[in-house]
């Protein structure tokens, strides 16, 4: 699942090299935490945090399926 959302953010982003996703899990939950350049925070998240919704709402979808809840943290 680290691998989808590091695609993804990835593929928004300009410095790809300044990615940084740290997950932490437990028993039924999954937290990701997701660094980018200041200058490419904003495309990670979007108009009125659009695209953020959309990319947990990815996520969440591919979580059911595992059985899991996931979360996703943007951090500056």
């Amino acid at each position: 699942m680290k691998d989808i959302l590091e695609v993804v953010i990835k593929n928004l982003v300009d410095n790809k090299e300044e990615v940084s996703i740290t997950e932490n899990t437990n028993a039924k939950s999954i937290c990701y935490e997701v660094k980018v350049s200041k200058t490419d925070m904003g495309k990670v998240i979007g108009r009125q945090g659009k695209m953020a919704k959309a990319i947990r709402t990815i996520m969440k979808a591919i979580a059911i399926k595992e059985h899991k809840k996931v979360t996703i943290e943007f951090l500056d």
